[in-house]
This record gives structure tokens, sequence and C-alpha cells, in this order.
């Protein structure tokens, strides 16, 4: 589960890691459930049904595999699989039947929680088929499956459905599903990542976001620093080799004379030494927020700010960066290690 605050590059962050696990040459699914098809842009793909389509291809031979997850396609399947196809077969018959009945609408209105059930039943689902179609044998479909999640806002009672369907259902086989969504969730199978920006309201939503989850106890599993910058030209005399060389290379485009090409040489080196002492402060301010945001007691991933945006080529290169610094889980930490102040 890839969590943050919004605007944090959370969709980055998943697609990414789908990619570096596709990268060791697993096959890897990676699910969107907020209907804003951020998966299909970055990736450069149409827009993502709810069906698996293949994406991409990891570089150790593994596959992406994308899915964007639909409340209303979602309850046909419920519906389906609960109650027998109780309006009298699947597929588009059944959508219009639920689109004129307002379905989907009235679950949000009466019953808000079961949309969420809906939603990650069905990334339980993809999480527990086999080759053989059972969940006792064969070998799982999937090696990982990467969920973009919803807001930090909202991920602890996303994730607590099964809580939800509970009080929705005393019992029968809706109630012992929730039952075994909520054991997954709460699994070492499960690990919510949380995504932020080395600033204060990010890694403040990240602090309380992560103390939310673990009094629900749902595993934590790494912070991902988004867009950290890299330390500017450093000092004790490095600055003032660099001031030197350019002003060496530039007046030699302007001649030795020590007119207007010398006076644009020294507002040039001005401006690149004033440029480098904000840059230094950005880079203290985000190292201090980076400090604050392992409060949490998990360890802190960064990935670089990309100055031209996330393309293609980006998403790749941060893709690389994970793989060679893999996200810890929950059982990579002893669960005796608890952080101060809060339970393990």
């Amino acid at each position: 589960m890839v969590t943050g605050k919004g605007g944090t590059g959370k969709t980055t962050v998943a697609v990414a890691l789908a990619l570096s696990l596709a990268d060791e040459g697993r096959r890897v699914l990676v699910c969107e459930v907020e209907g804003r098809q951020g998966v299909s842009r970055l990736l450069g793909t149409e827009a993502l049904p709810y069906e698996e389509v293949e994406l991409a291809e990891g570089a150790g031979g593994g596959q992406v595999v994308g899915l964007a997850v639909e409340p209303r396609a979602a309850l046909v399947d419920y519906l389906d699989t609960f109650h027998g196809g109780v309006l009298g077969g699947r597929g588009g018959r059944v959508s219009t039947v639920l689109d004129r009945a307002g379905a989907v609408e009235f679950i949000a209105d009466v019953a808000p929680g079961l949309r969420d059930v809906l939603l990650v039943g069905k990334v339980y689902e993809a999480v527990r088929r086999t080759t053989t179609g059972r969940s006792d044998g064969g070998d799982p479909v999937y090696d990982a499956v990467v969920l973009d999640a919803p807001p930090t806002g909202r991920i602890t009672r996303f994730l607590g459905i099964g809580d939800e369907l509970a009080q929705l259902a005393a019992g029968g086989p809706i109630a012992a599903r929730a039952a075994s969504v909520a054991a997954l969730l709460r699994s070492e199978q499960t690990a919510v990542h949380l995504v932020c920006l080395p600033e204060e309201l990010p890694v403040t939503e990240t602090l309380e976001a992560a103390a939310e989850l673990r009094a629900a106890d749902l595993p934590l599993g790494a912070v991902v620093a988004n867009r950290v910058l890299a330390a500017p030209a450093a000092g004790g005399g490095g600055e003032a080799r660099v001031r030197t060389a350019l002003r060496r290379a530039l007046e030699g485009t302007h001649g030795d004379d020590d007119g207007d090409g010398g006076r644009d040489v020294d507002a040039l080196v001005a401006a690149l030494e004033t440029q480098n002492r904000v840059r230094a402060g950005r880079v203290a301010e985000q190292r201090r927020w980076l400090e604050a945001a392992g409060g949490t007691g998990r360890p802190v991933r960064e990935l670089p700010d990309l100055p031209g945006g996330v393309d293609l080529e980006g998403l790749y290169r941060l893709a690389d960066d994970l793989a060679a610094s893999p996200l810890p889980t929950p059982r990579d930490r002893p669960a005796a290690a608890a952080p101060t102040g809060g339970a393990a």
C-alpha cells in the first residue's frame, strides 16, 4: 500500500515501486482505486479499464500489470460472488440496471464504508488468486501487488474495512470474507508505505498517519521522502574555485578587457553564488524535516528531486533508486524495537 498527502507524488512512487519489482523478474499488479488514471498518465498508456492489462516489462524479465478498480464494477463482482448473480448475469446489462437504480450512489449514502470494502476486496482477490484458480493450491498469479491507495487523511478508514463490514453483516460469507481481508491487511504480506515531501505539512500529516495506522494495528513499511534536493557546491574553498573557473571561462568569451564583458561576468557569478546560498538554505531545511520524519520509527528512504519533472525516463530512474535500496517491510524490524512514544 502506498499512501501520502495529496501532491507528494504517491502515485509516482507506487508506479516506480512496481517497476523496481519487475526489474527483479517479478510479475507485479499495480492497482488504483480513486479514478484519477494517474498510473496510465505516468506510463503514457491508454486509460486503465476494470480488467488487468500489461503495462510494462522490467529489465529482469518481470511484468507490470495495471488495474483500475471501479466501485460500480466491483459491486457487480460482489453481487455475483455472494448472491450468485442475483441480478441475472454479469456484464453490461447488470451495470445498466445498477446505474438506473443508483445502486453505487445509494451505497455511498447509506453505507459509505461498503464502497471501500468493494475496492479493497478486489485487491484482496488479486493477491489470493493462483495459477490453478484455487486458494489452497498453485502458485500466486502475482509475486507482488502494489496499491496506489487513498491519501493519508483517509487511509486508516479505507484499510479498516473488516470492522466496517462486520457492522453490516453479522455472519455468513460476507463477514467471513471481511475477516479474511482484515487478516491479510494486518499480516506480514502487507506494508503501508508513507510518501511525503521534506516539508512541514506533509511530514506532520505523515507522523499523524503513522500513529493512526499503529493504533489500528496496520503494518507500517517505510517513509518515502520524495523530491529531495541534492546538496549544492561545497564550501571550504569549493565556491572560490568554482567562481574562479567561471570567471576565467566567461571572460574568455569577452576578451581580456575590463569593460562590459567583465561586469557581465561579475553579475553572473554573483547571481550563481546567490542561487547556491538559497539552495543550501533549502537543503538545510529539508534535512530538518527528513530528521523529523524519522519520528515514525520507520526507515526513511529518499528519492531525488527531478528538475524536469517525472517523465518516463525519470520514472525509471526512481525505480532504479528503489531497486538499489528496497523499501523495508514490517518484518524487517524486530517487534521489540518500538519507537519512543509509540507501539511497535
